[in-house]
């Protein structure tokens, strides 16, 4: 793994792509959270928007997934795996014209979501709720994509292909996939379709894209990033490199499989929803022995959690990604389903997931990644990344547990009957009994923006403080 060099002479890296997305993700980090805690706001205080139609609790849940998966996550993965394939494959990025175009198009993506979604334009699809035109520009921007990291790593420099890279491609070739074949669409003007499948397929279609988008895009191509950052971090090859292959191949397969878990009593054939319990349940082992892996990985160099908020970041993103990847199959046991269902835990689990996993990783990442980019060693303040750290682990636990808490007793409260088989508790009594956890909720979510205020506030620093570089492509030697 090949670090970065400050050059004299010679051959440099392709980093101004890298830069831009990197800030572009803070910057969307800060907007997506900020309607993700309006929104928590107005489960809590429902007249907070006063009926404004575009403020709606019903518009902006869209835009607040789109904002934090795919502005948010997305730009981390673009600005990553573009940093990555360049220094494992000791060469620049293939095309970079095209590289700065997938910028541009992502970020053209971005703004016509920012636009649509509150306009009520949508497809009502969970997770890929743009409609068919900025899906087409999708599609092109991720075909740009796939073009610029594969042909990076077919003109590398040496003959292995590490790991963090498998990550990547197989993140990119499955997201392409699953974009094309649940986008498919029939347009009926240029801002409404209706999707190609209907009935019990358009559901099945819908939550194979939907559960292998957090597979793929929100974990096999954040793994990517788990797989480089933690040892350069630390310092420390990786703690089994083949443990880390088999992680690999046993996570792409079985993910594929997993989307069922989702429809549980629902139309789709039983045979069916037991296909998706039992592939959920035999993903634990492959996401485990990762966690594991990256965790090992401090083998030797536990002593430097101490004092590094970075690794602190990373090493505690996976063990969220763990907490997240038992906790998963465990609510895909039809059983378990049968009380976890349409409530809040469903809530709780995603964002441990996503907050946990996917914001930790992510931010520990670009902690590592900006100033590298604008010519210091580390961060402006390494402090309030320390602060950073522990407001946003605070917060975490406030959302997660209110939404455990909040989600058992209504599935206990939806499901308690009388000898005479009337419910005990009207479904009104329920949400009165989930409020205080919603108020909760909105301060964990308080908790977590702040951190990224923070955060974004150090990259201020560290770029008026830095300034742009360049690395030399270090020489292979003839016989690598």
């Amino acid at each position: 793994m090949a670090g970065d060099r400050t050059p004299a002479t010679g051959p440099v890296y392709s980093d101004t792509v890298v830069r831009w997305f990197a800030v572009a993700s803070v910057v969307y980090g800060i907007v997506g959270m900020a309607v993700g805690v309006l929104i928590a706001a107005q489960l809590a205080w429902p007249d907070l928007t006063a009926g404004i139609s575009w403020l709606s609790y019903g518009r902006l849940r869209p835009l607040h997934t789109n904002a934090v998966i795919f502005a948010f996550g997305g730009c981390a993965l673009f600005a990553t795996s573009y940093h990555v394939v360049q220094r494992t494959c000791q060469t620049r990025l293939f095309m970079p014209g095209l590289a700065m175009f997938t910028f541009l198009g992502w970020n053209l993506v971005i703004l016509l979501a920012v636009i649509t979604l509150p306009m009520g334009i949508t497809s009502s699809k969970e997770y890929a709720e743009l409609e068919w035109p900025i899906d087409v520009l999708i599609t092109i921007v991720w075909v740009s994509y796939a073009v610029v990291f594969f042909g990076t790593v077919g003109i590398r420099k040496v003959r292995h292909i590490y790991v963090a890279n498998w990550f990547f491609g197989g993140f990119i070739l499955a997201v392409a996939l699953l974009h094309v074949v649940n986008s498919a669409a029939i347009p009926v003007s240029l801002w409404k379709s209706y999707s190609a499948y209907a009935g019990v397929q358009d559901a099945m279609v819908q939550w194979w894209y939907g559960h292998n988008a957090v597979g793929f895009f929100l974990t096999a191509g954040f793994l990517g990033m788990m797989y480089y950052y933690i040892p350069k971090q630390a310092e420390r090859p990786v703690y089994s490199y083949r443990l880390s292959i088999v992680h690999f191949w046993a996570l792409i397969f079985t993910y594929m499989w997993a989307g069922p878990h989702h429809l549980h009593y629902t139309a789709l054939p039983d045979w069916a929803q037991s296909v998706g319990m039992v592939f959920s349940l035999v993903l634990l082992a492959p996401s485990w022995g990762g966690m594991i892996n990256g965790i090992m990985t401090l083998s030797g160099a536990w002593h430097k959690l101490r004092d590094d908020p970075i690794l602190k970041f990373l090493i505690v993103a996976l063990s969220f990604y763990g907490m997240s990847t038992f906790e998963g199959p465990m609510m895909s046991i039809k059983t378990v389903n049968a009380l976890s269902h349409y409530t809040d835990w469903t809530v709780g689990h995603v964002h441990s997931g996503a907050l946990g996993w996917v914001g930790l990783i992510s931010i520990g990442s670009l902690y590592y990644l900006i100033p590298r980019m604008f010519g210091r060693k580390e961060m402006y303040s390494v402090r309030a990344i320390e602060l950073h750290f522990w407001i946003a682990t605070i917060g975490i636990v406030l959302y997660i547990a209110a939404m455990w808490i909040a989600g058992v007793m209504q599935g206990l409260m939806w499901r308690a009957v009388h000898p005479d088989g009337t419910l005990v508790f009207s479904f009104v009594e329920s949400v009165k009994s989930t409020y205080p956890f919603y108020v909760i909720r909105v301060l964990g979510g308080v908790f977590y923006l702040a951190g990224m205020c923070i955060m974004a506030w150090n990259v201020v620093k560290t770029m008026q403080n830095g300034k742009v570089v360049t690395y030399a492509i270090p020489a292979v030697p003839a016989h690598a």
